[in-house]
């Protein structure tokens, strides 16, 4: 783990910089050979393109010499060049080209895959305060930006210097005044244009920012398309985006405001350049200091200058909008991970599966805490329910014993081995979890089934799927376990899934069980026979059972009773009756099985 005091980073997570240029040049790391490679074609393309004017030139001086010669003998050395330079210019541009589209996707996969490796590791709480989409989107679009900030370093500004420098260097040549008056021109340009594009820049980041969170609403609400329709409130949501593309129109507007202000000055400033150096020409002509062929020259490369230059800021403000959006993407992603392995943590090794929670002090809000030195253990094999009203610390629980959370203090053993000093995938191998809502890929059932175990053939996947209750219905599919199940499992009912979600576990076969509400989408006939599949699939397993159903936790062999962050009772079912205390008091107030929601 690279861990101090100013950022955490998980031991496997790429070791990404924060700052936006290190960052490139980390995406850049294996492509030094290929950038060196393409400068120098992109020098050739350029000074072949910026020579064209000079050949001009010794045409035009060709042309006015004497016939001494033929006019095919005197042109013959400037056509030539001409010819040569268009040809150095196509042949160096394209292979350019080919090495864009050599380089171009294998650097936006280096960028995708490094940003999504580092959000793997970031912790569940990172993941509820994000959209999936968003992040999603951010990883696409900080890609792409890198691949647009190189492309504009390499393809726009490099070639514009070259044009720069060999046009001030050709115009000095014909005459010192006319090179210096383009010199000081494009120093003044470039550097407000430069200045104006860094002024621009905060708009930039603003408008990348506002589209990200457009298109985490827009996929919010497309996943939830199913719930609008339910609720009718299909024009509801309609407005309700219509406010965010509002923001973001809004955004866009400021940007480009700023951008057309920024192309009045970019217009004025060519037009001074273009008439003030035909004017400038034309005076040294008619004093006899320059010829015709380098009249031709100096106007021919300032046009050119122009049209270089105003291309440049425009690029100038779109560098700058990549480079915000690098900026966006590492400020959302390349965060501390707030979860992460300790120097030399060492694998869990669960041999009987007992669990100790000991001294442990958490809350969300370390202000506000939740349990206050809880202290349970949980035997090897044991089978314990756990019980109360929403919010008691039933899920916080589960959630603590499962490394989504770090408590504030205290520790968690399992077999004796602190599970913040083991690795947390040695954890999460050898903890099973079955959640209320199961949530799946969108890849075929078969795979989600083989999720815990990729290795296992197709027959320990058809069994775990019998003992699910789950064969029947995936028989009866077109295309059986090879059936897609849509986005989170959408294809599926909720009780399909939750089959799916068990068939998963029961293939898995961790030491350690957990089910939450794991027959809660079930019928009561298919959640008995699931249930005593579930039981036989217990075994010699710790388990633990969050249920609001008190009915399907009866017969554990231990309930722990939560109620505000405290174990209140803790024993079996009929021995809680007997106490006739709170559990016997949650008993009696269940309807239809289940528990309200709090104490009325």
């Amino acid at each position: 783990m690279s861990k101090n005091n100013a950022f955490q980073r998980a031991t496997d997570a790429p070791a990404l910089p924060t700052r936006t240029i290190k960052f490139i040049l980390y995406c850049l790391a294996n492509f030094h050979g290929w950038i060196v490679l393409i400068a120098l074609l992109e020098t050739g393309q350029a000074a072949g393109s910026i020579l064209v004017p000079y050949a001009i030139k010794a045409i035009m001086d060709g042309v006015t010499q004497g016939a001494t010669v033929s006019m095919l003998e005197r042109l013959q050395g400037p056509l030539l060049l001409l010819a040569g330079l268009n040809v150095a210019e196509i042949i160096f541009s394209r292979a350019s080209g080919a090495l864009l589209i050599i380089m171009g996707p294998r650097l936006r996969q280096r960028t995708s895959k490094a940003l999504y490796a580092y959000l793997q590791y970031h912790s569940p709480r990172y993941f509820g305060s994000h959209f999936a989409g968003a992040l999603a989107h951010r990883i696409s679009e900080t890609a792409m930006s890198v691949n647009h900030t190189v492309w504009s370093v390499l393809f726009d500004f490099w070639p514009i210097l070259i044009t720069f420098a060999v046009s001030i260097a050709l115009l000095l040549n014909v005459h010192q005044g006319l090179g210096l008056a383009v010199a000081g021109w494009v120093f003044a340009y470039v550097s407000l244009s430069y200045w104006l594009a860094t002024r621009c820049q905060p708009y930039a980041q603003s408008y990348a920012a506002t589209r990200s969170q457009v298109n985490g609403k827009m996929v919010d609400s497309v996943t939830n398309i199913l719930n609008a329709k339910l609720f009718a409130r299909l024009k509801f949501e309609r407005d309700y985006l219509d406010g965010f593309l509002e923001t973001e129109v809004q955004a866009a507007r400021r940007t480009f405001w700023y951008m057309e202000r920024v192309r009045w000055f970019q217009f004025i400033a060519a037009a001074l350049l273009k008439v003030g150096t035909v004017y400038y020409a034309l005076m040294l002509w008619d004093s006899g200091l320059i010829g015709v062929g380098d009249f031709t020259m100096s106007v021919g490369l300032a046009l050119l200058v122009i049209s270089d230059a105003r291309n440049l800021t425009r690029r100038f403000l779109e560098f700058f909008e990549y480079v915000g959006n690098i900026a966006n993407g590492l400020d959302t992603i390349v965060q501390p991970h707030e979860i992460v392995d300790v120097a030399g943590a060492l694998p869990l090794q669960i041999t009987q599966g007992r669990i100790e929670f000991r001294n442990i002090c958490f809350g969300y809000d370390p202000q506000r805490p939740v349990f206050d030195n809880l202290n349970v253990v949980i035997e090897p094999g044991q089978r314990v329910g756990l019980v109360g009203f929403s919010g008691s610390g039933k899920s916080t629980f589960v959630g603590l014993m499962l490394r989504n959370f770090e408590p504030q203090s205290g520790q968690i053993l399992i077999d004796g081995m602190d599970i913040q000093q083991v690795l947390q995938d040695s954890l999460h191998e050898q903890v099973s979890l079955i959640p209320q809502d199961p949530s799946l890929f969108h890849r075929s059932l078969k795979e989600n089934i083989a999720y815990g175990r990729v290795d296992v053939d197709d027959a320990a996947i058809q069994k775990a799927a019998k003992m699910a209750h789950a064969d029947d219905f995936i028989d009866a599919m077109p295309e059986g376990y090879a059936s897609l199940v849509g986005e989170r499992g959408v294809k599926l009912s909720g009780g399909q899934r939750q089959r799916i979600a068990i068939a998963r576990v029961m293939l898995k076969d961790a030491p350690i069980l957990i089910l939450d509400e794991a027959t809660s989408s079930l019928d009561s006939v298919t959640e008995k026979t699931i249930q005593e599949n579930l039981d036989r699939a217990m075994g010699c397993k710790t388990v633990i059972a969050i249920a609001h159903r008190l009915s399907t936790i009866a017969h554990l062999d231990r309930i722990l009773v939560f109620d505000q962050g405290r174990i209140v009772e803790d024993g079996g079912h009929e021995q809680l009756l007997a106490q006739q205390g709170f559990y016997h008091r949650l008993w009696t107030m269940q309807a239809g099985g289940f528990l309200p929601e709090e104490a009325s």
